[in-house]
């Protein structure tokens, strides 16, 4: 009799008769390494190696731009800012093995995959944590918590919104009608001079030095390096990162508006050695430059 009743009990909670959907439903699982981002701790992962690798990008531009402060220099037998040879550098990057600036758009196509998993991850991320239901022990931890994620969620869309723009204004050149092709320094010194799109920069580039100081702080705990102890060590790499940049990266609007980066044009007689000692260019190439599909794009920034 009790037999009986422990298997009519059972055959009352089972799945098939209940009626009731599973809490989760069960994936499909993704062939390798794909199924690797199926778990929270793959897009962990992909979150860290992507955001190192946008920092890195984002310093090694950083380190170009710094170019803008070398003015104008001798090259190839003509004068030319260096902010313009550097441009022509990366148009060059590894030619003749590949055709004129293929390479950097290789490297463009790698930064937007990027960008994509990095925000892709970042989202996926914060759907798991809603529907897991986290608890916190204390409203200390779930302040900390909140605002890290706030900070995250509200700088990474602002920097991105800026990013689309600056593409626009200093690749595309869709922003403005003094746009020339190739002449990145004129370009950058007409861009930034306008003090709205001085502030707007900076100020992104205030909440992007925010958006890394969290990140690189977090990325130690993603990689499965967790201990206590070295919070200190980490706290100070993320802040000598994100003020690195900060300073690099607000130093260029804030010179441009003081006068200290300028672009001048000069008379075409001057000699080479005295356009470098004035500090200015023959504008005539740049005109042959707007007509050639190899200049059309302003890479250097």
């Amino acid at each position: 009799m009790n037999k009986r009743k422990a298997v009519n009990l059972t055959s009352t909670v089972s799945p098939q008769k209940s009626g009731h959907k599973p809490l989760r439903e069960t994936k499909k699982e993704l062939p390798f390494p794909l199924n690797l981002y199926q778990s929270a701790v793959g897009k962990k992962w992909v979150m860290a190696i992507t955001g190192l690798m946008l920092v890195g990008f984002v310093i090694g531009h950083m380190v170009g731009n710094l170019k803008m402060y070398l003015g104008v220099l001798e090259h190839d037998g003509s004068a030319a800012y260096d902010m313009d040879i550097y441009a022509e550098f990366l148009r060059n990057l590894l030619v003749p093995i590949l055709p004129e600036g293929v390479f950097l758009w290789i490297l463009r196509g790698g930064l937007l995959t990027a960008v994509i998993l990095h925000i892709h991850s970042f989202y996926s991320l914060t759907r798991l944590n809603i529907a897991s239901g986290r608890s916190y022990e204390s409203k200390q931890d779930w302040l900390a918590s909140n605002f890290a994620s706030r900070s995250m969620r509200y700088s990474g869309i602002i920097v991105l919104a800026y990013i689309i723009f600056h593409i626009l204004d200093l690749t595309v050149g869709a922003t403005s009608d003094e746009f020339v092709h190739g002449a990145v320094q004129s370009n950058v010194v007409n861009s930034l001079s306008n003090p709205v799109i001085a502030g707007f920069y900076i100020v992104a580039n205030i909440l992007l030095c925010v958006h890394i100081f969290h990140g690189i702080f977090s990325v130690f705990q993603s990689l499965g390096v967790n201990n206590p102890n070295i919070n200190r060590m980490k706290r100070g790499i993320a802040t000598a990162v994100s003020g690195l940049i900060l300073v690099g990266n607000v130093s260029f609007p804030v010179a441009i508006l003081a006068g200290a980066v300028e672009y001048n044009e000069c008379d075409p007689k001057l000699s080479v050695a005295e356009q470098v000692e004035e500090n200015c260019v023959n504008s005539s190439g740049h005109d042959s430059d707007s007509d050639d599909d190899s200049h059309s794009e302003s890479e250097g920034y």
